[in-house]
């Protein structure tokens, strides 16, 4: 069959559970083709695209009949747009023409070949109707407030028995469903058709008499639905036989969606065993506090396994002791899936243009499809997982599509995602191909947080450039995060948006620190011996520390190029000063950074070459991660700790160093990049332009140089942010954030359970 449909008020209407039922079943018939015929401009038509639960249509007649295009392609079909061009005089004739009319007013928005405006009934006088007939167009108004003029014999009745005799379709299998007297001319043809409950009183007066339309009881797309029943357009068996299968509710009340299982997975003597992180992320295990009151809850994530490897355990536990209800629901990828999707799509595509170095970006349709496959997979498992009504959690953009499936599969569960990685300006995530769909599948979130206020505000800017937005809440930045003399700071950032009938909730949550963790470093006793080690033989020089990944978004040459700078600026502080650099490198598999380590080794070299001198070394460098408790060794000596990457979501190392400052009562200065989310919440820090050498310069010279007074006031400030604001306090807050986006009568605080802290 072709479903020909109005949008707003039929299709785009109706009871949520009606329209879920209608976009499922022309998602799951491929021989239902759908045609969206509307009044609105194609441009306004176009940010429904963008909605993963909407059906795509096959064509789009638009402008009330006057555009017609592929839906898949949005280009006019020529035949039929060549037509009707050739019979428009123009925009600026029209409204020439009628410019001395009383009480027309022109309507602002989208709009081709026809002219739109705003009038009472008795504008449309027969002195306007001789001058529209004279330009061979016509008049059609409708609802008693909307006038088009139109180009002779165009409408959307008229286009629409133009394009199916162009595609060769029967009249009876044609459904055409509307809700307003602009849509009779579909009703006029020979098609079958259906107003859709409340309808517009003088359609249905219009169409009582005919026989070929049904008249539903419900509203939009329960209409349709009664229409394709009524008609038998699906055979006998009507549409039962093609609905999909109802999804029965899982057990969990919260679901984390991550890409790491939380505990390692590793062969030993041939086989695999289990066994808690190694890895120093903090996250994973302040996710896990949320389930050790014994809470109902799914962890999923991937787990490499191929066919060759016998059955796949989809289920495991995670700790029976202390999460004793905590099961871990594994999606199984394979080794190619994984490295396609993570280690290189993921990396070379999405990474750089994320932190704003889209001219690194390679963008790879096929590298897509498995990116949308594995996200599939990802929605499908959490699906299954969810009870009804439950809060799934998402975390970072590698799973940036899983709220679409999701959203379809599950309509009734909270969405929530949190967006590690920093969300560049829209003029460089525009760059995507893909945008649209990353957009769409993002507004089926209820909530979607950030580190700091720019990144939502960016993330704000993209969804005007693909749909309309309605702002509904906004809020000051200050005093939680600066707003001026940062290139990060924002004054004040939007809280709440409105896509069509959605509400997506937004939030500034900076990820914390596991505070715990570095103090049982600094209270070993083995810490402490290494410490007093390492002040001995630094004594007499000043250690300026650099931690980073090897990843030219970390400003790594820029940092050594400005180094080598303060030696030739200030030959006073050779040899009495030492640069430590430790870069971790990057898994093998990720070759786009073996370039860049060739350049970094050379400066290194260069720089140890011109400087040097017995017994001293400008530069120590190291290619190769270090122990956490060895950082933290490190960290407590550093006089200076210089972070500046050119662009970074947050910037956990950053914190480190504070954290270990601020517990040893030291007075080491942080040299931050302004470009680095954490610019905008830890004050203290000594910002920097990583563009500006010579502000690089400058900024670590101040710290070298700076009085210990000043210098412990700083950390002492930076010190009070991190300690209050941990990993827990971070968990807390975004969980209440996504709470307030519950019904009013399933939040915490209506039921006997305590509201989360």
């Amino acid at each position: 069959m072709l479903l020909a449909t109005d949008l707003d008020g039929t299709f785009l209407s109706g009871e949520p559970d009606s329209r879920l039922k209608l976009y499922q079943l022309i998602a799951s018939h491929p021989d239902i083709q759908l045609v969206f015929v509307t009044g609105r401009g194609l441009e306004s038509v176009l940010p429904l695209l963008a909605d993963p639960t909407l059906p795509h249509p096959d064509y789009i007649i638009c402008d009330v009949g006057c555009t017609v295009v592929d839906g898949h392609t949005q280009q006019p079909v020529p035949l039929l747009q060549g037509n009707i061009e050739q019979s428009w005089p123009g925009e600026h004739v029209i409204e020439e023409a009628v410019a001395h009319i009383h009480g027309l007013q022109r309507q602002e928005v989208p709009q081709e070949r026809r002219c739109s405006y705003f009038c009472e009934e008795q504008s449309v006088s027969d002195e306007l109707r001789t001058i529209v007939e004279k330009l061979n167009c016509e008049l059609v108004f409708s609802a008693g407030r909307y006038l088009d003029v139109l180009p002779k014999g165009v409408n959307k009745g008229g286009t629409l028995k133009k394009l199916i005799d162009y595609l060769g379709i029967g009249v009876e299998q044609v459904l055409v469903a509307g809700d307003t007297l602009n849509d009779l001319t579909m009703f006029e043809q020979e098609y079958v058709g259906v107003c859709v409950g409340d309808s517009e009183q003088k359609l249905l007066q219009a169409t009582e008499n005919n026989t070929r339309v049904y008249h539903a009881e419900a509203s939009g797309c329960g209409g349709i639905l009664e229409a394709i029943e009524h008609f038998g357009f699906l055979g006998p068996e009507g549409i039962a036989a093609e609905a999909r299968d109802t999804l029965e509710p899982g057990q969990s009340d919260l679901v984390i969606v991550y890409h790491r299982l939380p505990y390692e997975e590793v062969i030993e003597n041939g086989e695999m065993i289990r066994r808690r992180p190694t890895s120093p992320n903090g996250i994973i295990p302040t996710l896990l506090s949320f389930f050790a009151d014994g809470k109902q809850g799914s962890w999923v994530a991937w787990s490499i396994h191929d066919d060759n490897k016998g059955k796949f355990e989809s289920h495991t536990e995670v700790d029976a002791s202390q999460y004793p209800k905590l099961v871990a629901a594994r999606v199984p990828l394979t080794k190619e899936e994984v490295d396609i999707f993570y280690k290189r799509f993921s990396k070379e595509a999405f990474w750089p243009t994320l932190h704003t170095f889209w001219e690194r970006a390679v963008f790879r349709e096929d590298h897509w499809e498995v990116f949308l496959k594995v996200n599939k997979d990802f929605a499908e498992r959490t699906a299954a997982e969810a009870a009804a009504g439950a809060t799934i959690w998402i975390h970072d953009y590698n799973l940036w599509m899983v709220p679409a499936f999701l959203r379809e599969l599950r309509p009734d569960v909270i969405i929530a995602f949190f967006h590690h990685t920093y969300f560049p300006s829209a003029d460089v995530f525009n760059v995507l191909p893909w945008r649209k769909e990353i957009v769409g599948s993002l507004l089926q979130c209820d909530f979607v947080g950030f580190h700091i206020p720019r990144q939502a505000e960016n993330f704000v800017d993209v969804v005007r450039g693909v749909t309309p937005v309605k702002v509904l809440e906004r809020m000051s930045c200050a005093p939680r995060f600066l707003t001026y003399g940062c290139a990060v700071g924002l004054e004040e950032m939007v809280t709440e948006i409105q896509v069509n009938d959605r509400v997506v909730r937004l939030g500034a949550h900076p990820v914390g620190l596991d505070m715990n963790r570095v103090k049982t470093v600094l209270d070993d006793p083995g810490t402490k011996a290494k410490m007093a080690q390492l002040r001995f033989e630094l004594s007499g020089t000043k250690l300026i520390l650099s931690v980073e990944r090897l990843d030219y978004t970390k400003g790594i040459l820029e940092k050594l190029l400005a180094y080598e700078r303060l030696l030739e600026d200030h030959p006073e502080l050779i040899s009495k000063i030492t640069l430590m650099m430790v870069c971790v490198p990057a898994a093998k598999e990720m070759t786009v950074y073996r370039d860049l380590q060739n350049d970094i080794e050379r400066a290194v070299g260069r720089i140890n070459g011109r400087f040097s001198k017995v017994g001293w070394s400008p530069i120590q460098f190291f290619l190769r991660g270090f122990p956490f408790e060895d950082l933290v060794t490190y960290y407590a000596m550093a006089d200076v700790m210089w972070i500046t990457p050119l662009r970074d979501g947050l910037n956990l190392v950053a914190k480190e160093y504070v954290a270990t400052q601020g517990m040893t009562e030291g007075t080491g200065v942080l040299v931050l990049s302004e470009f680095a989310g954490a610019a905008a919440e830890l004050r203290g820090a000594v910002l920097a332009n990583p563009h500006d050498p010579s502000e690089m310069v400058t900024a670590c010279y101040l710290a070298l140089t700076m009085k210990k007074a000043e210098a412990k006031g700083r950390i002492r400030e930076a010190f009070h942010v991190v300690e209050h604001n941990d990993i827990r306090q971070w968990g807390l807050e975004f969980l209440e954030a996504v709470e307030q986006c519950k019904p009013k009568t399933t939040r915490l605080e209506d039921k006997t359970e305590p509201k989360v802290a």
